[in-house]
């Protein structure tokens, strides 16, 4: 199945003396399900590397309505292989068929906002007069060979929100998928291939971590685009200090709160938390992990909320279950230690996570409800649970007394990237969005579910203030400023401009 790497429009299976190494891939959600074996070769990072710098400057001189249309013949592309695309994340990820067709629609309307509204951000424009006789005008550059490093959880969606912007601006691109999710990767670059993209604008190599660092600090490189965990993101950091020069568009994790005042819709924040805390198995970095309920709902809150909780259909993609399974056996054990640490630091498991057991056998696991009985800003700081980010189904449950010891308890995490307030009060709502230190706030709206016709990106750890989505253009292409005279100045009036000058 797996066709090696696509570099300079051609596939090319990596075997022989160039193999640096491989491994088997069985999907997460029945162990049974061989996907295949994928090799990989460091050579390929500098193969890649070069061909996308050749492609680079008649890419980049093609007018941006023949971009444009390029693209538009990738989403057709797209579109054409829907099924094959929407199995292959649910084999790869373990969702839902359901929530795989989501993905896949993000994915074709990535295109078309990219398109219609994100290049309204980047448009040349020019100013007369900004000095006498002289016109002042900035147009938008595209920087070079753009890497991208793509995260398991949605293995189309999230690449594909860096690789349209960054092809429409003229930029060409290495992208290097998760070594989890490779198959998604190649389907991509087979429809780049039918939708006629000139060799060597999109090119694609499977690896793992040591494959990706050495594309994110190739020197051939101008900037990384990454999707993922903070710890990865630091490293990437790290590993291109040196490199100054080097853009670096870093989405990373969330450690999100949902905030429940005492005016609230109640069933309807039960329900926008449940989803937000679950959907994906936790998987998503927008996911709900800390739940602040206004004292006075708190006991009703953690009934309700168990209650549904335990509702969740959990199985495998097929059965068109909630919640699918973690993605490996170390995130299971991963999640079940963190529970362990919650509980030592003085949390109730009200329902306990655990391994489960399901129709195949895969990285299932239940949700978990950890209820923090006495919280404080100090606690908070010091807990190794709340200020870890677990990428698994658990949210932690935290009463508060007031808006301002709510607001002072969510900006306590060292992430910063989503929170929900769920309030009757548009006041109310409108004061705690002013405060939040994150880079969306929701009223009435859980912390899942971002639209990409808005900016999505967020402080602290979340993030390295270049959001993805809407704005993913803005950090695509460079401004380029010029200053314009069609007629020069006379040496004479130059020279009167400046005391001292004696030209004759």
């Amino acid at each position: 199945m797996f066709q090696g790497n696509y570099i300079g429009g051609r596939f090319g299976a990596v075997s022989g003396g160039e193999k640096s190494g491989e491994w088997a891939l069985k999907s997460p959600g029945d162990l049974n399900d061989e996907i295949g074996t994928v090799a990989y070769s460091y050579a390929s990072v500098d193969a890649a590397v070069e061909s996308a710098r050749r492609a680079f400057k008649p890419w980049r001189r093609l007018a941006i309505s023949d971009r444009a249309a390029a693209l538009k013949r990738y989403q057709e592309q797209l579109k054409l292989r829907e099924d094959a695309i929407v199995r292959q994340i649910s084999r790869e990820v373990g969702k839902p068929l359901w929530e795989s067709k989501t993905e896949l629609s993000a994915m074709l309307n990535k295109v078309d906002i990219s398109i219609q509204d994100g290049l309204r951000l980047v448009q040349d424009f020019e100013l007369p007069n900004v000095m006498e006789g002289v016109t002042g005008a900035c147009r938008y550059r595209p920087h070079g060979v753009m890497a991208v490093i793509g995260p398991f959880n949605f293995p189309g969606h999230l690449p594909n929100g860096h690789i349209v912007p960054a092809m429409l601006a003229g930029n060409t691109v290495v992208f290097k998928p998760s070594e989890k999710t490779p198959g998604v990767g190649q389907i991509m670059a087979e429809a780049m291939d039918a939708a006629g993209i000139p060799a060597g604008v999109f090119n694609l190599i499977q690896g793992e971590k040591e494959v990706g660092r050495r594309l994110c600090v190739h020197a051939g490189v101008t900037g990384v685009l990454f999707t993922g965990s903070y710890e990865v993101g630091t490293r990437i950091k790290q590993d291109t200090l040196l490199q100054h020069w080097k853009l670096l568009a870093l989405e990373m994790g969330g450690k999100n709160t949902t905030i429940i005042h005492e005016d609230s819709d109640f069933e309807a924040a039960v329900q926008e938390t449940l989803v937000s805390g679950y959907l994906t198995a936790g998987q998503r970095c927008s996911a709900t992990s800390r739940v602040l309920v206004h004292e006075s709902l708190l006991g009703r809150f953690i009934e309700r909320f168990h209650e549904r909780a335990k509702a969740f259909s959990i199985g495998h993609w097929s059965e068109q279950p909630f919640m699918g399974p973690l993605i490996d056996a170390a995130s299971v054990d991963r999640y079940t230690k963190f529970l362990g640490i919650a509980a030592r630091e003085g949390c109730e498991l009200v329902m306990r996570g655990k391994a489960i057991e399901a129709s195949r056998p895969g990285h299932y696991v239940a949700p978990s409800i950890a209820w923090i009985k006495q919280p404080s800003i100090e606690a908070t700081r010091k807990s190794v649970f709340q200020q870890s980010e677990l990428f698994a189904p658990c949210v932690a449950v935290l009463g508060y007394r007031d808006l301002e010891e709510a607001v002072a308890q969510a900006n306590e995490t060292q992430f910063g990237l989503v929170a929900s307030v769920f309030t009757a009060n548009r006041a109310t709502y409108e004061h705690a969005r002013e405060e939040l230190e994150v880079g969306l706030v929701n009223w009435n709206k859980g912390t899942v579910g971002a639209s990409s016709k808005l900016p999505f990106g967020g402080f602290k750890k979340s993030g390295n203030h270049f959001p993805t989505a809407l704005t993913a253009g803005l950090y695509c292409a460079a401004p380029v400023s010029s200053l314009e005279a069609s007629t020069p100045r006379e040496p004479a009036a130059a020279a009167k401009a400046y005391p001292g000058i004696n030209w004759s």
